[in-house]
């Protein structure tokens, strides 16, 4: 089976991160975002997979190099020359995805994390013998989104309505998508989108279904979500009792922590703390909610919440950073500051407190 993954633009809800590396790139709970979904496609029989991208193709491609060899999986590039929207990339890798066998193929959107349930999703679309099956996830608030009408005992989707002003129900689009090859018949290739031109099409002619997620679902491209699909990620490896979570008297609730990271004495660490490797949590320190990448320093009785500390950053002691707070990489926080939802793009010094959410260039 092949995948194809919808990488995209540029990343820019997620800057000051993405001016370093590409969005897919960014690590999350310790794993490039993207490799979180490579792995799940791996691990039910996915041989190939295609990344659509349309900027820095070099620098995945270097970056992903090891992790075929180690995942045993081939990985490559249909690099778009303009943007081409949600389906127009499908069409543009066509050849790469049809290989005669008549097999379906994954679309992935690389912005997506869940518990990935694949295996299941190949046998619902076995099993109703339409055209395409679409993953759908139950939201709160469907306003927001554009909503999936279905047929609840077979899953037929019916209809979309987008950001409906009136409730017509609750599930939406969880950008997870298998489709047969005779759907690349209903994509020109050209600037549209899957969710409100190729989609709507199959549903009319009643090919399209829906599969209701289980477990959790977040699209973390933006600080804020990334912040919560980290706390519903690391919820979901405690009810596996996964052996990653770290333990100990100084951890509350669930907590990540690279085998390379030193923690101090006295420290107070979560709930819902990343921690990635070479990091140094000196005495006292106090986390919660937040990330913490590769290479950071955080000094002595400085407390750190809601927030993602970038590569190599440092946080001076007795400093405090919270209320989203995103530090890019190499950004170095003096002595006794307080960040109140600074946005700090990378190489920075911060000698002053930032009283209010603002960007520090």
């Amino acid at each position: 089976m092949k995948a194809l993954i919808l990488v995209g633009g540029f990343g820019t809800r997620l800057r000051p991160l993405t001016l370093s590396v590409p969005k897919p790139l960014v690590e999350f709970a310790n794993k490039p975002m993207i490799l979180h979904q490579i792995e799940a496609l791996q691990a039910i029989g996915v041989t190939e997979v295609v990344l659509a991208i349309n900027y820095q193709p070099e620098e995945m491609l270097n970056f992903l190099k090891e992790f075929e060899a180690k995942l045993g999986i081939k990985i490559t590039c249909s690099q778009e020359t303009e943007p081409l929207g949600t389906a127009g990339p499908i069409a543009l890798a066509r050849d790469k995805l049809i290989d005669g066998s008549d097999e379906p193929f994954f679309v992935l959107n690389s912005d997506v994390i869940s518990e990935y349930p694949l295996k299941e999703m190949v046998e619902f679309h076995k099993s109703h013998g339409g055209e395409a099956s679409i993953m759908v996830t139950k939201v709160d608030e469907p306003s927001k989104y554009g909503v999936v009408v279905m047929e609840e005992s077979t899953g037929q989707v019916e209809r979309f309505v987008e950001k409906p002003k009136l409730f017509v129900g609750n599930k939406i689009n969880a950008g997870i998508y298998l489709l047969n090859p005779s759907v690349l018949h209903h994509i020109e290739l050209r600037p549209t989108s899957i969710e409100k031109e190729v989609f709507p099409n199959i549903a009319a002619q009643k090919k399209l279904y829906a599969m209701v997620l289980p477990g959790f679902w977040m699209d973390i491209g933006q600080p804020k979500d990334y912040i919560t699909g980290l706390r519903l990620y690391l919820d979901s490896l405690r009810k596996k009792s996964s052996p990653k979570l770290a333990s100990g008297s100084h951890i509350i609730g669930n907590v990540l922590v690279d085998e390379s990271a030193k923690i101090g004495e006295g420290c107070l660490i979560g709930p819902d703390v990343a921690i990635g490797p070479g990091c140094v949590v000196e005495m006292g320190v106090r986390l919660s909610r937040c990330t913490v990448m590769r290479g950071v320093r955080i000094k002595n009785h400085a407390c750190i919440s809601s927030s993602i500390i970038g590569w190599h950053s440092t946080v001076g002691q007795w400093a405090r950073v919270e209320n989203m707070t995103i530090l890019g990489e190499d950004v170095h926080v003096g002595d006794e500051i307080y960040s109140n939802g600074g946005v700090v793009l990378p190489h920075k010094e911060i000698k002053s407190s930032i009283l209010k959410p603002e960007i520090v260039m």
